[in-house]
Protein backbone atom coordinates (compact mmCIF):
# COMPACT_ATOMS: atom_id res chain seq x y z
CA UNK A 1 0.00 0.00 0.00
CA UNK A 2 1.28 3.63 -0.81
CA UNK A 3 -0.29 5.00 1.92
CA UNK A 4 -0.99 4.62 5.92
CA UNK A 5 -4.85 2.99 5.68
CA UNK A 6 -7.30 4.58 8.49
CA UNK A 7 -8.77 1.02 9.12
CA UNK A 8 -8.55 -2.26 7.71
CA UNK A 9 -11.98 -3.87 7.76
CA UNK A 10 -12.67 -7.76 7.08
CA UNK A 11 -15.68 -9.37 6.08
CA UNK A 12 -16.04 -12.40 8.68
CA UNK A 13 -16.77 -15.84 7.08
CA UNK A 14 -14.15 -16.78 4.63
CA UNK A 15 -12.11 -13.42 4.90
CA UNK A 16 -10.98 -13.59 8.51
CA UNK A 17 -11.79 -17.01 9.86
CA UNK A 18 -12.59 -20.11 8.65
CA UNK A 19 -16.04 -21.22 9.60
CA UNK A 20 -16.17 -23.73 7.49
CA UNK A 21 -15.41 -26.86 9.30
CA UNK A 22 -18.41 -25.93 11.78
CA UNK A 23 -21.05 -25.18 8.92
CA UNK A 24 -20.03 -28.72 7.98
CA UNK A 25 -20.09 -30.56 10.83
CA UNK A 26 -23.46 -28.67 12.19
CA UNK A 27 -24.89 -29.50 8.23
CA UNK A 28 -23.96 -33.18 7.81
CA UNK A 29 -25.30 -33.74 11.36
CA UNK A 30 -28.64 -32.26 10.43
CA UNK A 31 -28.63 -34.71 7.52
CA UNK A 32 -27.40 -38.01 9.17
CA UNK A 33 -30.09 -37.16 11.83
CA UNK A 34 -32.56 -37.48 8.31
CA UNK A 35 -31.10 -40.64 7.77
CA UNK A 36 -29.19 -38.88 4.92
CA UNK A 37 -25.48 -39.72 4.03
CA UNK A 38 -23.07 -36.90 4.88
CA UNK A 39 -22.14 -34.68 1.93
CA UNK A 40 -18.43 -34.26 0.83
CA UNK A 41 -17.12 -31.18 2.85
CA UNK A 42 -15.09 -29.04 -0.57
CA UNK A 43 -18.77 -29.38 -2.17
CA UNK A 44 -20.23 -27.59 1.13
CA UNK A 45 -17.45 -25.24 1.65
CA UNK A 46 -17.53 -22.89 -1.33
CA UNK A 47 -21.48 -21.79 -0.26
CA UNK A 48 -20.11 -21.16 3.22
CA UNK A 49 -20.70 -17.13 2.96
CA UNK A 50 -23.87 -17.08 1.58
CA UNK A 51 -25.17 -18.63 5.03
CA UNK A 52 -27.81 -20.59 6.58
CA UNK A 53 -29.79 -20.64 3.67
CA UNK A 54 -27.44 -21.36 1.23
CA UNK A 55 -26.48 -24.27 3.59
CA UNK A 56 -30.24 -25.37 3.51
CA UNK A 57 -30.38 -25.15 -0.17
CA UNK A 58 -27.79 -27.44 -0.80
CA UNK A 59 -28.38 -30.12 2.06
CA UNK A 60 -31.99 -30.47 1.26
CA UNK A 61 -32.69 -28.64 -2.11
CA UNK A 62 -34.82 -26.64 -0.34
CA UNK A 63 -35.99 -22.73 -1.71
CA UNK A 64 -36.80 -20.09 1.49
CA UNK A 65 -40.29 -20.13 0.41
CA UNK A 66 -40.93 -24.52 0.00
CA UNK A 67 -42.49 -26.34 3.08
CA UNK A 68 -39.90 -27.31 6.05
CA UNK A 69 -37.48 -25.04 4.74
CA UNK A 70 -38.10 -22.40 7.55
CA UNK A 71 -37.67 -25.29 10.11
CA UNK A 72 -34.48 -26.92 9.10
CA UNK A 73 -33.15 -23.66 9.05
CA UNK A 74 -34.09 -23.07 12.63
CA UNK A 75 -33.04 -26.16 13.40
CA UNK A 76 -29.47 -25.12 11.71
CA UNK A 77 -28.74 -22.80 13.40
CA UNK A 78 -29.76 -23.61 16.55
CA UNK A 79 -26.91 -26.79 16.38
CA UNK A 80 -24.59 -23.62 14.95
CA UNK A 81 -25.35 -21.53 17.58
CA UNK A 82 -24.09 -24.39 20.48
CA UNK A 83 -21.27 -25.27 18.73
CA UNK A 84 -20.16 -21.90 16.87
CA UNK A 85 -16.52 -22.07 17.46
CA UNK A 86 -15.97 -25.89 18.00
CA UNK A 87 -12.97 -25.93 14.83
CA UNK A 88 -13.52 -22.41 13.41
CA UNK A 89 -10.30 -20.21 13.61
CA UNK A 90 -8.41 -17.12 12.18
CA UNK A 91 -7.30 -18.65 8.64
CA UNK A 92 -3.20 -19.37 8.89
CA UNK A 93 -1.59 -16.83 8.79
CA UNK A 94 -4.39 -13.54 9.60
CA UNK A 95 -3.11 -13.39 12.96
CA UNK A 96 0.40 -12.20 12.18
CA UNK A 97 -1.76 -9.36 10.08
CA UNK A 98 -3.72 -8.40 12.78
CA UNK A 99 -0.73 -8.36 14.85
CA UNK A 100 1.13 -6.57 11.95
CA UNK A 101 -1.87 -3.49 11.84
CA UNK A 102 -1.86 -3.70 15.86
CA UNK A 103 1.75 -2.61 15.81
CA UNK A 104 1.37 0.14 13.77
CA UNK A 105 -1.52 1.64 15.14
CA UNK A 106 -3.91 1.04 12.25
CA UNK A 107 -7.06 0.11 13.91
CA UNK A 108 -9.16 -3.28 12.18
CA UNK A 109 -12.83 -4.13 12.20
CA UNK A 110 -15.11 -6.41 10.90
CA UNK A 111 -18.12 -6.01 8.67
CA UNK A 112 -20.08 -9.41 8.08
CA UNK A 113 -23.43 -10.61 7.28
CA UNK A 114 -23.44 -12.84 10.04
CA UNK A 115 -26.14 -11.99 12.64
CA UNK A 116 -25.36 -10.25 16.29
CA UNK A 117 -26.65 -13.72 17.53
CA UNK A 118 -23.84 -15.50 16.00
CA UNK A 119 -21.13 -12.83 15.45
CA UNK A 120 -20.69 -11.65 19.00
CA UNK A 121 -19.77 -14.91 21.04
CA UNK A 122 -17.73 -16.16 17.95
CA UNK A 123 -15.38 -13.35 18.33
CA UNK A 124 -15.47 -13.39 21.89
CA UNK A 125 -14.37 -17.24 21.69
CA UNK A 126 -11.82 -16.30 18.92
CA UNK A 127 -10.42 -13.79 21.70
CA UNK A 128 -11.11 -11.13 19.06
CA UNK A 129 -13.53 -8.93 20.57
CA UNK A 130 -11.08 -6.82 22.72
CA UNK A 131 -9.01 -6.33 19.85
CA UNK A 132 -11.22 -4.93 16.87
CA UNK A 133 -12.34 -1.09 16.56
CA UNK A 134 -15.43 -2.28 15.08
CA UNK A 135 -18.18 -4.90 14.52
CA UNK A 136 -21.04 -4.29 12.42
CA UNK A 137 -23.93 -6.77 11.64
CA UNK A 138 -26.45 -6.96 9.56
CA UNK A 139 -28.65 -6.01 12.90
CA UNK A 140 -27.14 -2.62 12.95
CA UNK A 141 -28.16 -1.40 9.39
CA UNK A 142 -31.10 -0.89 7.73
CA UNK A 143 -29.58 -1.68 4.42
CA UNK A 144 -27.08 -4.61 4.04
CA UNK A 145 -24.13 -5.34 1.49
CA UNK A 146 -23.64 -4.28 -1.29
CA UNK A 147 -24.76 -1.17 0.07
CA UNK A 148 -22.16 0.99 1.95
CA UNK A 149 -23.94 1.49 5.30
CA UNK A 150 -22.29 -0.66 7.37
CA UNK A 151 -18.63 0.28 6.63
CA UNK A 152 -19.54 3.86 6.58
CA UNK A 153 -20.91 2.60 10.36
CA UNK A 154 -17.60 0.76 10.62
CA UNK A 155 -15.20 4.41 10.24
CA UNK A 156 -17.69 6.29 12.12
CA UNK A 157 -16.76 3.53 15.27
CA UNK A 158 -13.50 3.27 14.53
CA UNK A 159 -12.98 6.81 13.92
CA UNK A 160 -11.48 6.27 10.21
CA UNK A 161 -12.02 8.48 7.24
CA UNK A 162 -14.12 6.00 4.91
CA UNK A 163 -11.75 7.41 1.86
CA UNK A 164 -8.51 5.97 3.25
CA UNK A 165 -10.00 2.61 4.56
CA UNK A 166 -9.73 -0.72 2.78
CA UNK A 167 -12.14 -3.57 2.71
CA UNK A 168 -11.52 -7.20 2.73
CA UNK A 169 -13.58 -9.89 1.53
CA UNK A 170 -14.44 -12.72 -0.25
CA UNK A 171 -17.31 -12.16 -1.91
CA UNK A 172 -18.57 -9.98 -5.09
CA UNK A 173 -21.19 -8.33 -2.86
CA UNK A 174 -18.26 -6.87 -0.52
CA UNK A 175 -16.29 -5.69 -3.29
CA UNK A 176 -19.56 -3.98 -4.41
CA UNK A 177 -20.12 -2.63 -0.83
CA UNK A 178 -16.54 -1.37 -0.41
CA UNK A 179 -16.57 0.53 -3.68
CA UNK A 180 -19.94 2.31 -3.12
CA UNK A 181 -17.84 2.96 -0.01
CA UNK A 182 -15.52 4.54 -1.48
CA UNK A 183 -12.68 2.02 -0.11
CA UNK A 184 -9.72 0.40 -1.20
CA UNK A 185 -11.14 -3.22 -1.65
CA UNK A 186 -9.32 -6.52 -1.61
CA UNK A 187 -10.39 -9.30 -3.10
CA UNK A 188 -9.49 -12.65 -1.12
CA UNK A 189 -9.58 -15.59 -3.24
CA UNK A 190 -8.81 -18.30 -0.52
CA UNK A 191 -12.13 -17.95 0.66
CA UNK A 192 -15.61 -19.72 0.40
CA UNK A 193 -15.88 -19.28 -3.60
CA UNK A 194 -17.66 -21.54 -5.70
CA UNK A 195 -15.57 -20.19 -8.89
CA UNK A 196 -12.65 -18.82 -7.87
CA UNK A 197 -11.52 -17.31 -11.57
CA UNK A 198 -14.88 -15.31 -11.39
CA UNK A 199 -12.81 -12.85 -8.44
CA UNK A 200 -11.37 -11.28 -11.93
CA UNK A 201 -14.65 -10.12 -13.10
CA UNK A 202 -15.51 -8.38 -9.55
CA UNK A 203 -13.09 -5.09 -10.18
CA UNK A 204 -11.78 -5.16 -6.85
CA UNK A 205 -8.36 -2.87 -6.34
CA UNK A 206 -6.26 -5.92 -6.07
CA UNK A 207 -6.60 -9.52 -4.99
CA UNK A 208 -5.04 -11.70 -2.95
CA UNK A 209 -4.52 -15.40 -4.06
CA UNK A 210 -3.28 -16.23 0.06
CA UNK A 211 -3.03 -14.88 3.46
CA UNK A 212 0.80 -14.48 2.30
CA UNK A 213 -0.69 -12.25 -0.44
CA UNK A 214 -2.82 -10.18 1.74
CA UNK A 215 0.08 -9.42 4.33
CA UNK A 216 2.34 -8.59 1.60
CA UNK A 217 -0.72 -6.35 0.54
CA UNK A 218 -1.21 -4.47 3.33
CA UNK A 219 2.38 -4.20 4.70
Amino acid sequence: MSRTPSVVLFDLDGTLIDTAPDFIRCLNALRQSRSLEALPPAFIRQSVSDGARAMIRIGFGLEQHEPGYTELRAEFLDLYEVGIAVETKLFDGMDAILLALEARQIPWGIVTNKPVRFAVPLIRALGLHQRCATLVCPDHVAQGKPHPEALFMACDEARAAAEKAIYVGDHQRDIEAGRNAGMTTIAVRYGYIERPEAVDLWQADLIADTVSDLAKLLQ
